[in-house]
């Protein structure tokens, strides 16, 4: 494979399993809403948030920040440095993991709204997941770092695998054995259960990776050993540089992504000033924060999956003084993310209702609206979480985390307002998202530009996968909601919908964009994918 292709190689294969991830992830989620009711699962979405801060305090980012600087280290052939700043990032995620643990476990009641209590428990039992997941993506990122991107991958699958199933298992196991049979015990207990599994996954995850460590372990150690040119740096230097490193891009994460965390706040307790009891509160969040952010977050993590695996590539590339080549990749990971989210987008707004009621039973309908209204931003947020990843890649940590407080600020004055002012009700918090992601994208694209002199690809990336994407909404709309009118069978009929609709996909943008062949090629199975585009074009 030569190094051209890297890039949209190793962003494919974290695509790939990030879908396989999320789908478990979404699938599991409508048994588990069968068991612990909407109400559990608004305790769920609640302790969810709260422990994706605390986790990105500790070490949520910590892979990216460890390509970034392995990655650098590799491109100057200094494997002694890049194996020693290894050592010294799991010393880092160690203690930052310890101690973000036990401010979970001691201090969660002061986290959680002061008006869902139920929910404190659920993120008590997370408290071992903080320290274990630092360990575990420390791990991913020194593999990323070498372009590797399979264990990262895997262990991804097996993750969600195990935190699927023990969730089931667990959440179903403490209702039979803890509760008292009222609704809210129900919910508490179920929604703690749950919790069980994403720590299960961690671990499996961890032991996986281990694994694949050990695996190599001999041909890491030759290659320091044969490293003579490289002065040793001393654990000092190393912790020093990893801290001033890291902590601007987990600071930019934490800002980024604790809008989610602070929304539910303000929605939980602005609709308890309101007159609104906690019960219809945290069932209209599981709407929002369970139905409609959990299929929403399949493409948003696919968005996600190419910065990760280009960080490493951009910084190397960015280091070595080679800023022709780093927009090119820029462009191929904004290609790429673009010809998968948009039919996404599309997708999942015409056939929003029948996908929600199709997963989630026992939803009121909300979800549905949201979906419909709200798939756009997948568009939003792919854009963004590139930009961020530029930005990190080229040595400007600090700008993603500048553009996220504003947009942040932004937030927080929209959902207030909208909250206090208006009838909007949960979907004040959707307007929110959409506000924010607009804000981040254009500060980052000013950014992007300055420092990079990058212009956004807007025809090369946009228009070919919006043409199809046009064709295929009309097809799966029309499609779906004919065959429904005579075959009362929702499954069916999407499922036959959806087939349809993605080949008439393929199909147009084959026929649409002369370069389809080329970009087919770079990502996995892409060779039988280019025949089919030639037989099309026939």
């Amino acid at each position: 494979m030569n190094q051209k292709n890297n890039l949209v190689k190793n962003a494919s294969f974290l695509m790939i399993a990030a879908m396989i991830s999320k789908v478990i992830g979404l699938l599991y989620k409508s048994p588990l809403s069968s068991i612990v009711g909407n109400m559990g699962m608004g305790y769920i979405s609640l302790a969810q948030n709260a422990y994706m801060i605390l986790l990105m305090i500790a070490s949520f980012s910590i892979p990216q920040a460890v390509s970034k600087l392995i990655s650098e280290r590799i491109a100057l052939k200094d494997y002694k440095n890049a194996q020693k700043i290894f050592h010294g990032s799991l010393i880092y995620a160690a203690i930052m993991g310890g101690v973000v643990a036990m401010v979970c476990l001691f201090g969660a009641r002061f986290i959680i709204p002061s008006n869902q209590p139920n929910a404190v428990l659920a993120l008590q039992i997370l408290s071992p997941t903080i320290f274990l997941s630092g360990i575990l993506g420390v791990y991913r990122g020194y593999f990323q770092a070498y372009r590797n991107m399979m264990p990262t991958s895997i262990s991804q699958i097996l993750e969600q695998i195990f935190n699927a199933a023990v969730s089931l298992i667990a959440a179903w196991m403490f209702i039979r054995y803890f509760t008292d049979g009222t609704d809210g015990s129900v919910a508490k207990w179920g929604a703690a259960g749950s919790t069980v599994g994403t720590t299960a996954g961690v671990v499996i995850a961890l032991l996986f990776m281990f694994f694949v460590y050990g695996v190599n372990r001999n041909a890491i150690k030759r290659r320091v050993k044969n490293d003579h040119y490289h002065k040793e740096e001393s654990y000092g230097e190393i912790l020093k540089l990893i801290i001033l490193i890291v902590s601007p891009i987990i600071l930019s994460s934490f800002i980024y992504n604790i809008n989610g965390y602070l929304n539910g706040v303000l929605y939980s307790e602005i609709m308890g000033k309101h007159g609104m009891n906690a019960d219809t509160i945290s069932m209209l969040y599981a709407e929002y924060a369970t139905y409609f952010m959990s299929i929403i977050n399949i493409p948003l993590t696919l968005s996600s999956a190419a910065p990760t695996s280009m960080i490493p590539e951009v910084s190397a590339l960015y280091a070595t003084g080679d800023i022709d080549e780093t927009r090119r990749r820029v462009d191929q990971t904004v290609q790429l993310s673009m010809f998968i989210s948009i039919p996404c987008a599309v997708g999942l707004a015409v056939l929003a209702q029948p996908i929600v009621s199709l997963l989630f039973g026992g939803t009121n309908g909300v979800a549905g609206k949201l979906l419909m209204l709200g798939s756009f931003t997948i568009l939003l947020n792919g854009m963004s979480n590139i930009s961020n990843g530029v930005l990190q890649g080229i040595g400007k940590p600090k700008i993603p985390m500048i553009t996220a407080a504003v947009a942040l600020v932004v937030d927080v004055v929209v959902v207030v307002a909208l909250l206090m002012f208006t009838e909007l009700d949960i979907y004040a918090l959707l307007v929110a998202m959409i506000v924010y992601a607009i804000v981040v994208c254009v500060m980052n694209d000013f950014f992007m530009k300055k420092y990079l002199d990058y212009k956004n690809p807007w025809k090369a990336a946009y228009l070919s996968p919006l043409i199809a994407s046009a064709v295929m909404g009309l097809v799966a709309g029309g499609v779906y909601y004919g065959f429904h009118a005579v075959l009362p069978s929702n499954i069916i009929c999407l499922g036959i919908s959806i087939i349809l609709a993605a080949a008439a996909y393929f199909m147009v943008y084959i026929l649409v964009d002369k370069t389809a062949a080329e970009r087919l090629s770079r990502i996995p199975g892409g060779t039988v994918l280019v025949r089919i585009a030639h037989k099309i074009r026939r």
